[in-house]
């Protein structure tokens, strides 16, 4: 059994721990704040012109570029990851779903050498250096300072690949925020586009559009800047996303270690009372042994 200075060094280690764990979850809730207000103001107009996206995409007469459909030779999946550990199983869930995506979907690819991962956030960029995958390193500390203006080099980069035929088809992997203590793993196309499956099924309920002012100045501006904006929107997500995740992780960190406390406390009060027993009964031992002398 430890002994009283032993247990004494434990607690006040762990409370130290403690007010650490706290500490975290306080600026995690912070930045929470402050990410779920962007990704909520996104959100809704990210969605709506993605649906109008893929309307558009899906006309008969449409030619766009982003929505071909080629033999899948060449990939490339965006991996978004966090900076820094201490989240829980946030970033090891994205690694999970990557890996299996490869081993379902893309193997074939990744023997041959034609499989490409873009890390987003430093954590995915260390997991699949180790393991020697063929990388787009330019864009892993984009989290530094997120904006659309700093996500926006990246996403043209992937659409200028695709566009280059450099790669046939891009995924990406990512958690998206659903609320502080649930995180939603996707593993979502992002090129080519999606067309609605509900045009040959039902005509007589598809969407006409009024384009204004041509159809082809939508597929040259808005479908690339849109786009964009998606990318983007997968960014925020997973800010979020992970904020909500270190702020659930500390959380109970925090309360691991006030039971723990709890425990070692209990331990130490029995270690001090037996010590303390211990020592009466070596007094009165003495004290009776000095007596019996006397006689």
């Amino acid at each position: 059994m430890a002994n009283l200075k032993e247990i004494k060094g434990r607690i006040t280690s762990v409370k130290s721990t403690q007010q650490i764990t706290k500490a975290m979850k306080m600026v995690a809730a912070s930045k929470l704040r402050r990410a779920q207000d962007r990704i909520e103001q996104i959100r809704p107009y990210a969605d709506k012109l993605g649906e109008i996206l893929e309307n558009v995409s899906s006309g008969s007469d449409a030619d766009l570029v982003y929505s071909q459909e080629r033999e899948i030779n060449k990939v490339l999946l965006v991996v978004v990851s966090s900076d820094r550990g201490l989240c829980g199983g946030f970033n090891s869930g994205v690694f999970k779903r990557t890996l299996q995506l490869i081993e379902e979907k893309y193997q074939r690819e990744q023997e041959a050498g034609f499989l490409t991962i873009m890390p987003i956030g430093k954590k995915a960029l260390e997991f699949f250096k180790r393991r020697n995958f063929q990388l787009i390193e330019d864009y892993a500390l984009l989290f530094g300072e997120l904006s659309f203006d700093t996500a926006r080099p990246a996403a043209e980069q992937v659409m200028r690949g695709f566009v280059s035929e450099e790669f046939d088809k891009v995924d990406v992997v990512y958690n998206e925020f659903k609320n502080a203590a649930i995180q939603i793993l996707k593993a979502e196309q992002f090129l080519p586009i999606k067309t609605s499956a509900k045009k040959e099924e039902e005509e007589e309920n598809e969407i006409d559009f009024i384009f204004e002012p041509s159809k082809a100045f939508i597929i040259e501006e808005l479908i690339p800047k849109s786009l964009k904006l998606q990318f983007y929107k997968v960014l925020l997500d997973s800010s979020a996303s992970e904020q909500g995740a270190r702020m659930t992780a500390m959380e109970q960190a925090t309360d691991n270690a006030g039971e723990l406390l709890k425990e070692l406390q209990l331990t130490y009060n029995r270690t001090r009372q037996a010590a303390i027993t211990t020592e009466i009964l070596e007094i009165v031992a003495g004290a009776e042994a000095l007596s019996q002398g006397g006689k």
